[in-house]
Parts: C-alpha cells; sequence; structure tokens
C-alpha cells in the first residue's frame, strides 16, 4: 500500500485545513486508515482513525471537537478536516494505513502497517 498525504501549509490561530491520504496498491476498503502527528523531538501521537467502512471514527482527547476524519471509498482518500486550528497543533501529519479493516480503536501505538510521508502544518498565534 503507499499513501500520499497533502493540504497542509501554514495558517493562522482559528483557521482551518483539510489534509488529504490518498492511497494505492490494495483495495482500499481492505485497510483503516488513521492520521498521526509528529514534531522534532517528541513522539509520534495518534490523532484520528477510521475503519474500512467508515464506522464510528475514533479521535485523541485533544482534537475532539475540532478535527473530523471522513473517507470517501470511491476516491481512495482519507480526509481530516481540522478547524480551530492552534499553534500546538503545528506538526508533520503523517497517514497510514492498518491492515485490521475492522479497527475499532482497541489500539493506537502499534497501528500502522503502511505509512506514507507527511504535510507539514504549521499554526502561527
Amino acid at each position: 500500500v503507499q499513501l500520499q498525504a497533502s493540504g497542509g501549509g501554514s495558517v493562522q490561530t482559528g483557521d482551518s485545513l483539510r489534509l488529504s491520504c490518498t492511497t494505492s496498491g490494495r483495495t482500499f476498503t481492505s485497510f483503516a486508515v488513521g492520521w498521526f502527528r509528529q514534531t522534532p523531538g517528541k513522539e509520534r501521537e495518534f490523532v484520528a482513525a477510521i475503519s474500512w467502512s467508515a464506522g464510528s471514527p475514533y479521535y485523541a482527547d485533544f482534537v475532539k471537537g475540532r478535527f473530523t476524519i471522513s473517507r470517501d471509498n470511491a476516491k481512495n482518500t482519507v480526509y481530516l478536516e481540522m478547524n480551530n486550528l492552534q499553534p500546538e497543533d503545528t506538526a508533520t501529519y503523517l497517514c497510514a494505513a492498518d491492515m485490521n479493516r475492522y479497527y475499532s480503536g482497541s489500539y493506537y501505538a502499534r497501528f500502522g502497517d503502511y505509512w506514507g510521508q507527511g504535510t507539514l502544518v504549521t499554526v502561527s498565534s
């Protein structure tokens, strides 16, 4: 599975961005997809994930109510809509595919069998 994240950029506090993760290489509905973020010197952290059927998505507590993950199986793409961005959201955002297509939020640390390169989001105050 190949994944390509895009949509990052430089914004101001309170602005919105939509990230896209486009995949190829395997049937899109055969895996769950998640978003993670990483900043220099910090461990990669889970942001959100969604199963193959776009059932109940899962979010880190720090993004609940601000970020929305969704997927368009016809376009092989997962989106991360980010609203009310804050400076602490500044990070490189990466998407990952997990072959457990029925992912139900039971794990975060070992999520991701395939990873794409990230897209940088910078939020200025």
